[in-house]
């Protein structure tokens, strides 16, 4: 086979069905590329002190140590890093003998966490593109299921996922390495998979969802070669663990870029792969007044996340899985189902089918069914029932998706200006409020209604028969 110039053919053996099948890699070979520190905007003063501590520790021991990845590209591009990673030549064993602070990770990638106080310092030994015959590299039916062979630096770029990524500070002259064209695109603000996109695609689906995440978070393009098979491939996160799915959700719609990250799913064809419920009501929903909802709520997260305010994932859920609840509920209640019985089985319903994709743990999942079946309570305006609505403990979560609704239609702008007013008042003044509203409608007082008596049962036996 005839490769293109700066690619390499490498050849990978593994099992299928009993019988040994060889096929050749097209791996692209490392050329580097030094940016002294003068052409480039990282200082030391950016670095986190403990991971400047790891780094000069295990170059002082003789090894290669470069800070790598996220933080590298971040640095760049001037957003502060979340986190500082590091690359060396030592292994992980090594790496522990060398700090006393050091646990070791891992069994897909054994990995050496360096551990001061909340911050953790995550180091990696240079792995290898290729298959040494040890076992500690395995693929399965082209997904990669363990990767410890190590290597030299020049392997560990190429076998990063993204060029951005793949770019070392040097500590001991700070400059940045780059093997595979990283810096350019960075520079160019492009995103783009080393290798064949389609085989690192199949190696891990969930790199699909990266391209979106980190496009989304960094203002990036997706280069069209990276892009291009995303939606032919999107039905392979079925095959994703469902725990991990959930997770990358979280860093897709609560890193402050959600709306961006919704906007890119929908655009690469994975949001059907990743929430198939809600994309089938979407897609079903020709006034677009539930994505107008979706978007809102997104943006409304992405400004909480902004000011640095929490947000729980159960709303997250909540407002993502709510057109798939609106459906159901509006199919079930057209079957001649009462509303609250609907509204429960919707919300049952819609919770059991995400849970085949994401693994959405029960601590959310029932404060999430708590929000839909509030909805509805929004409408009393009964003493008693305001009175126990707003000591609910997902009252305001609630209150906040009901306003979130807003977007979509305005038939719920009085009781979101009711209840608005109403967290505002006093007990005393809530409690004459409904009282005058009550009066002004020519109302009785509904809780205090007279009950109905009981008919007692005749008694049989000895004493009816004296």
């Amino acid at each position: 086979m005839e490769l293109e110039p700066g690619r390499q053919a490498r050849r990978r053996i593994w099992p299928e069905h009993g019988n040994a099948i060889i096929e050749t890699q097209e791996t692209p070979t490392p050329a580097l590329q030094v940016i002294p520190r003068e052409q480039h905007p990282i200082s030391r003063r950016d670095i986190s002190p403990n991971a400047l501590r790891v780094l000069y520790r295990l170059r002082e021991a003789g090894f290669e140590a470069c800070l790598v990845g996220g933080a590298v590209r971040d640095l760049l591009v001037a957003q502060p890093p979340k986190d500082f990673d590091v690359a060396t030549s030592a292994t992980p064993e090594q790496v522990r003998a060398l700090f006393r602070n050091c646990r070791l990770i891992g069994r897909r990638f054994r990995l050496a966490h360096v551990v001061f106080g909340h911050e953790i310092i995550e180091v990696a030994t240079f792995r290898a593109n290729s298959d040494d015959g040890s076992g500690d590299r395995e693929l399965d039916n082209g997904r990669l299921v363990r990767d410890n062979v190590y290597g030299s630096i020049e392997d560990d770029a190429v076998r990063r996922d993204f060029t951005a990524n793949a770019l070392y500070y040097a500590i001991e002259d700070f400059s940045i390495r780059d093997y595979v064209g990283g810096f350019r695109d960075v520079q160019a603000r492009v995103l783009r998979l080393i290798g064949d996109p389609e085989r690192r695609y199949r190696e891990d689906p969930v790199r699909m969802l990266r391209a979106v995440r980190l496009a989304a978070k960094l203002g990036f393009d997706i280069a069209p070669a990276t892009a291009a098979p995303i939606p032919q491939l999107a039905h392979l996160l079925s095959e994703a663990a469902p725990a991990r799915l959930f997770e990358e959700i979280l860093k897709l719609f609560l890193s402050g870029h959600g709306v961006a990250s919704f906007e890119g799913l929908e655009r690469h064809g994975l949001l059907g792969a990743l929430l198939p419920e809600s994309a089938a009501a979407l897609a079903s929903n020709r006034s677009g007044a539930l994505r107008k909802g979706v978007i809102a709520g997104l943006r409304s997260t992405d400004e909480r996340v902004a000011r640095d305010e929490p947000v729980s994932p159960a709303f997250l859920f909540a407002l993502l899985l709510g057109p798939a609840n609106c459906l159901a509920l509006m199919g079930l209640q057209a079957r001649g189902m009462q509303l609250e019985e609907a509204q429960r089985r919707a919300a049952d319903q819609v919770t059991l089918r995400q849970l085949s994709t994401v693994a959405l743990p029960r601590r959310f999942s029932q404060p999430m069914q708590e929000i839909w079946l509030l909805q509805s309570r929004f409408a009393t305006r009964q003493r008693k029932r305001v009175f126990r609505m707003l000591a609910h403990p997902r009252f305001r979560a609630a209150f906040d998706f009901l306003n979130l609704r807003l977007a979509a239609s305005d038939e719920h702008a009085a009781d979101v200006a009711f209840w608005r007013d109403a967290q505002r008042q006093s007990g005393d003044e809530l409690a004459a409020t409904l009282e005058a509203s009550r009066a002004v409608a020519g109302e009785g007082e509904p809780d205090s209604a007279p009950r109905k008596r009981r008919r007692r049962r005749r008694r049989t036996g000895s004493a009816s028969a004296e």
